[in-house]
């Protein structure tokens, strides 16, 4: 939070605005005739002082009802929000129709003529303005963040603002449902203005849209006092982007957002320390997935060896703060590693060097990820990497694509670290999932130990599945490539070109989504298809899907996110009310929300530009990856006040407010949620990648793999595929 000068008023002194008027900046007409009851932290108050000096604050309700100038406005403020309601009385109400004056009263323990009943909480509600809207900058139906809203039901006539819970990215599109709470209402009879919740804290709770949050308060402190004239409120977020749209781009910035990106990693919390470890494992064997606690920073002892948390979720608290995500995925961990390995490579720390060892050795040997029926050469999952550890729902998974992502972190991390350690461990994996792919090509989303065991690999390798998802098959066939490129085994080639062809035929109409999100991802193997096999249909390919992701590009350099219809499968756009909240969604409502996705799209999508960049020598696929890159430069996250944020790349960018924001609909990784795998992770390795000149190709270029070829296929070889015993 940005700390404001206050004044410091004693007794009655300040009761009139002339004894402040030395100290005022600018102050608008009217503005001497608002005083304030609250601590000198409350955020409105410091927002009002900075923006125009001194004002009249009082400690007590009594106090500011005196002191206030007849026809005068006052606020009694929410200090002890959400514990403790705002004392109010029939004696102040009447004190102030006497006097004539305008209340505005957040959070009150009594308000006259309405029952009030006890405190609740929203869960996926959001503020919305009422029917008849509040002006030309608050239409009807605008959506608002009030994070971690604590609110009093109540039974008013009219609201100006509802809690709801609605499906839309600014706007409920499907209007309101028949439960919406009173959160800002008018008492008949009074000039009193009542807000169930606390809406002072909009800088300590990040409020958001920014604009409409700043549109809320000249509304309110406009009806306190008709006569304050202009209201220049401005505060800045306690998160916000590196740099804005048309700030000066620093030569380095690639390397700032690189260091300051290794830096989260290390002071987010997210990677294990022993004090922690218990309590992690505890939750997770009962299926909790979410810390008790808010994040705290990382502490020397997590040296990467117990893991990595899965990241920052995307609920903020009252407070602003957000809360860890337990699990201890595969995937993150490889992800986590190949960037704690490049920042070795790019600095000579040789903790960065340890840190990424440990994680990695923690996937394949410290953790249940690679153990019990997966470390056993007889079971047909060996070689199969799991989920995630600990927790049963996590550990029985297993996703091509996860193990693909686990896989191609290992092979950058041990490429930098110039090491042969996980070499064995990577080709397992390769051929565990080859050898659960079907004869086209296609291995489905996931494939369970239960179902291995039942079944056995045979009788996936046998089946004819066809699954148009590049976000669930495509970067197994770049692990299929870039093991062909080293191994000289064909089937590694014939494969993923026919299941590719496939792919490619059915694009785009077949896809299971039909968005950016799978162009992004079908770009890398397209990239890796050239490097293996160069053929002008394997360029037509790379370049129809790489200009139809680009023509979504803006001029600032993000891409948009942009679906045909409203998504398939698991991952679609909520059509109603009652759908909003349910699954994993989109972060758009409809084409043409501003918005970028930087956790499914825009991590794979620079990743498959540079690689495909560097395929190919296109010097138009170049300039895209630059302009790409320096939008991501620009939207890092910023926070003083949040090491836990500051650094990171959370999911949604609006392009258009400059901000974080987007429709929070998906059930689990919403628009201020941050991976520390995924795109996040990516995102960091191509940087690097860039800040030494290299592709992901080229510095892997080296591997000795092949030299374990003959180990691994022995080992390999010793199940069937048949259902296990």
């Amino acid at each position: 939070m940005i700390f404001f000068r206050s004044c410091v008023f004693v007794g009655f002194v300040c009761a009139f605005a002339s004894a402040c008027t030395p100290l005022l900046k600018s102050q608008p007409s009217g503005h001497e005739k608002l005083i304030f009851c609250c601590r000198a932290d409350n955020d409105l108050y410091r927002v009002i002082v900075r923006s125009y000096g001194c004002v009249p604050r009082f400690d007590s309700a009594t106090q500011a009802i005196e002191a206030a100038p007849a026809g005068g406005g006052v606020l009694l403020l929410a200090d002890g929000y959400p514990d403790t309601r705002t004392p109010f009385s029939i004696e102040w109400l009447n004190r102030a129709r006497q006097k004539k004056l305008r209340l505005f009263i957040e959070y009150p323990s009594w308000i006259p003529g309405l029952n009030l009943e006890a405190v609740k909480k929203f869960k996926r509600e959001r503020a919305v303005v009422a029917p008849d809207g509040l002006g030309p900058a608050l239409p009807s139906y605008q959506i608002l963040m009030l994070n971690g809203c604590h609110y009093i039901p109540s039974n008013p006539e009219r609201a100006l603002l509802v809690g709801a819970h609605v499906a839309g990215y600014d706007k409920a599109v499907y209007g309101l449902p028949p439960e919406a709470h009173a959160l800002l209402f008018e008492i008949p009879g009074d000039s009193v203005l009542i807000s169930t919740t606390r809406l002072s804290g909009f800088v300590q709770g990040r409020f958001a849209p920014h604009a409409q949050v700043r549109a809320l308060w000249i509304w309110i402190l406009r009806w306190l006092n008709p006569d304050v004239g202009d209201l220049n409120l401005q505060w800045e977020p306690r998160v916000r982007p590196a740099l804005g749209r048309s700030d000066y781009l620093p030569q380095d910035a690639e390397r700032q957002a690189f260091d300051a990106s290794i830096n989260w990693y290390r002071r987010s919390g997210l990677l294990v320390a022993p004090s922690r470890v218990e309590e992690i494992h505890r939750l997770l064997k009962v299926d909790v997935c979410t810390s008790s606690i808010a994040p705290i920073e990382s502490d020397e002892s997590a040296d990467g060896s117990l893991g990595v948390l899965e990241g920052i979720v995307s609920e903020i608290g009252w407070d602003g703060n957000q809360k860890h995500r337990l699990p201890l995925r595969a995937d993150c961990n490889s992800e986590v590693a190949m960037n704690f390995a490049l920042d070795a490579l790019l600095t000579g720390k040789r903790e960065s060097a340890a840190i990424a060892a440990n994680l990695q050795d923690y996937v394949y040997f410290n953790s249940g990820l690679c153990g019990g029926p997966r470390g056993n050469p007889e079971h047909p999952a060996y070689g199969l990497i799991a989920w995630g550890d600990i927790s049963k729902p996590w550990w029985i998974a297993n996703y091509g694509d996860d193990n693909a992502r686990v896989l191609l972190g290992t092979i950058l991390t041990a490429s930098v670290l110039k090491t042969d350690r996980w070499d064995e461990p990577i080709l397992r994996g390769i051929l565990a999932n080859f050898r659960t792919t079907g004869k086209l090509g296609f291995r489905g989303s996931r494939i369970d130990i239960a179902d291995l065991e039942r079944n056995g690999w045979r009788h996936y390798a046998d089946a004819e599945t066809v699954h148009y998802s590049p976000h669930f098959e495509s970067y197994l066939w770049a692990c299929y490539l870039w093991a062909y490129d080293k191994t000289g085994y064909q089937p590694f080639l014939e494969t993923s070109r026919a299941a590719i062809g496939r792919m490619m035929q059915g694009y785009p109409n077949q896809w299971l989504w039909k968005d950016n999100i799978e162009r992004a991802r079908m770009l890398l193997c397209l990239a890796w298809l050239i490097r293996a096999d160069d053929q002008p249909q394997h360029r037509e390919w790379l370049y129809r899907v790489a200009s139809e992701l680009l023509e979504r590009q803006v001029s600032c350099g993000g891409i948009q996110e942009w679906l045909h219809g409203v998504g398939g499968g698991h991952y679609k756009i909520p059509q109603s009310n009652a759908e909003y909240g349910t699954g994993e969604t989109p972060l758009i409502q409809q084409n043409g929300d501003p918005v970028c996705d930087t956790l499914y799209t825009l991590g794979f999508a620079m990743l498959g530009l540079h690689e495909a960049a560097a395929a190919t020598g296109d010097a138009e696929l170049k300039a895209a990856e630059d302009r790409l890159t320096a939008f991501l430069c620009r939207i890092q996250a910023r926070s003083e006040s949040m090491p836990t944020i500051n650094g990171a790349w959370l999911r949604a960018f609006d392009f258009d407010k400059w901000d974080f924001w987007a429709s929070p609909a998906d059930v689990g990784w919403g628009p201020w949620s941050v991976e520390s795998g995924w795109g996040h992770a990516w995102i960091t390795a191509v940087m690097g990648l860039r800040l030494r000149d290299t592709s992901f190709w080229e510095i892997a270029a080296q591997s000795r793999i092949n030299e374990k070829w003959q180990t691994v296929q022995s080992q390999m070889s010793r199940n069937n595929g048949a259902p296990w015993k």
